[in-house]
Order: structure tokens, then sequence, then C-alpha cells
């Protein structure tokens, strides 16, 4: 199963112990609602046991695959874009993952990216606080 599969079954199923394996230990989140990226394993797990909470109702519901210059290092990597719907306090989100892997399948890269307005306002709000709960921010 590729790391994309993989990674998307993991989400779905609400798997943290499952994401830990397709990350590499430098592997940098960059999020709609923060400036700078999530940095490390550690960070970026913590982080998605927050959003596996926030989100309500989360499915994937496409994907693509090719390549794109990365934001770390300007190389181009594969990459795979993943599609995905979910709400947050009441408000649908639309949204996209886009992952990149270094040369062991592994996901380095990750940005996501969501719509409305609203909903990344909500969506900013409710990590913020769960962030805060289980004491990384």
């Amino acid at each position: 199963m590729e790391t994309a599969e993989r990674f998307r079954a993991a989400v779905e199923k609400r798997d943290l112990t499952a994401l830990e394996d397709l990350f590499t230990e430098d592997v940098r989140l960059y999020s709609p609602v923060k400036f700078t990226p999530f940095e490390g394993r550690p960070m970026v797990l913590g982080l998605f046991g927050v959003l596996l909470r926030v989100f309500e109702d989360f499915r994937y519901v496409g994907g693509f695959e090719g390549a794109a210059e990365t934001s770390a290092d300007g190389e181009e990597a594969p990459a795979e874009v993943l599609l995905f719907r979910a709400g947050v306090d009441g408000r649908e989100i639309h949204g996209i993952d886009l992952l990149h892997f270094d040369e062991a399948g592994r996901i380095k890269e990750f940005t996501v990216m969501v719509r409305p307005q609203s909903a990344v306002q909500a969506l900013g709000q409710a990590v913020l606080a769960g962030l805060v709960a289980d004491g990384l921010a």
C-alpha cells in the first residue's frame, strides 16, 4: 500500500499510531492558521491528535498524484493531493492535504489548505484550544 493510501486509511480510522511511521523525523506541516510550520514528528503527531478530535465527519473525497516543489528546500519531490470535507463547530470545510515524500516514501512535508475563511477561523480557534489543553502551545 502506498504511503498516501496508508495515510488516508490512518486518518479515516483516527489511528495516530499508524501515522507515526509515515512521517520523517523532521517532517514539516504548513497549517492554514499558523504562519510558521509545525516541525518534527512529535509536534506533528500532537497536532494530528488535536485535529482528529476537532474535525467532525472528516472524509477524503478524491486525490491527485504527481510531483511538486517543496517549501523547505525548493526541490521537486513526489507529491499527492488529497481532497477532504469536514465540519468544525457546525461549519463545513473544504480542503486539501498536499503531501511531499522523501526517497523512502515517507511524508517529509505536509501542507493543509482550507476554505471558507469563516471555517478557517473556527478551525484555528478549536486547534489552538486543543493544543493548549494538550500542553503543546
